[in-house]
């Protein structure tokens, strides 16, 4: 599981160009969006196509996403559940 959500932060770091930002400064338990790390909607269509992109996993729903985009940490656990690639 460490090693999916170091990849993840690598990959939230690229698609969102967070270059100010290494892996090591988002808390993998903390809040995605709002008081954590200050996301916004577009950032989560950008975290919708990164999924779908790497780890072959289709939302059905904007809710759907929003209880998956809880933290890094609530991501990888659920991209380690269904991933197809």
């Amino acid at each position: 599981m460490d090693s999916l959500i170091l990849e993840l932060k690598e990959e939230i770091i690229k698609s969102l160009n967070l270059e100010e930002m290494t892996p090591e400064d988002i808390d993998s338990d903390a809040p995605l969006f709002g008081e954590g790390l200050g996301l916004d909607s577009i950032d989560a269509l950008e975290l919708i196509v990164l999924m779908e992109r790497n780890y072959g996993i289709k939302l059905a729903n904007a809710s759907e996403g929003k209880s998956i985009f809880q933290s890094v940490r609530v991501m990888a656990e659920y991209i380690s559940k269904n991933r197809t690639k």
